[in-house]
């Protein structure tokens, strides 16, 4: 199941996107008042689905979307102005007011996009990044999450595969372990 997330600068409007997705068997991952918390919350969670309710002051949905929009797909939820001012094609749009059946249907169309997207790795291909994510971890001093962060963006950021990363990860490790 995809991991969850609400953002919007209304406490309001987070509470009801919570218990409208709680009510139909949806988890929430995070629910964040700012786009700083946001940004924190989504180096966390990884991938998943996130809808924002309006504006956040300090990020742009656009912003948004060019930094995080590889590994998560994106619902905004706003009035036509907020929806006009989003220009990303990465960004789903939801006008305001809409009922909760069409929010639900959306976190579902959404749910199923996200997880066609997502990498299925052989068994082999898991446990070659686990274990680069154990050496950047005895390396770097780092958690698995923030590993799996740095991994998952080093990949992205050079276009090639977090598996192929791994594997140079390793190959690294293995080069500079036997030169000590």
């Amino acid at each position: 199941m995809s991991r969850i997330v609400i953002a919007g600068a209304s406490d309001a409007s987070r509470a009801q996107l919570s218990r409208l997705l709680a009510a139909s068997g949806n988890a929430v991952f995070r629910s964040c008042a700012s786009g700083g918390e946001l940004r924190r919350a989504l180096s966390v969670c990884e991938d998943g689905v996130v809808l924002i309710a309006g504006s956040l002051p300090d990020i742009l949905p656009n912003d948004l979307a060019q930094d995080f929009g590889d590994s998560f797909q994106i619902l905004l939820i706003g009035r036509p102005d907020v929806l006009e001012a989003c220009e990303s094609p990465r960004v789903f749009r939801l006008a305001y007011p809409c009922p909760g059946s069409a929010v639900l249907a959306a976190v579902e169309m959404l749910t199923q996009l996200h997880t066609m997207r997502l990498p299925h790795r052989s068994r082999e291909e898991k446990a070659l990044v686990e274990d680069a994510k154990r050496v950047l971890m005895l390396r770097d001093g780092i958690d698995e999450p923030e590993a799996h962060r740095r991994m998952q963006q080093y990949a992205m950021r050079n276009n090639m595969k977090m598996t192929d990363y791994a594997a140079m990860v390793l190959r690294d490790e293995e080069l500079t372990g036997t030169q000590k």
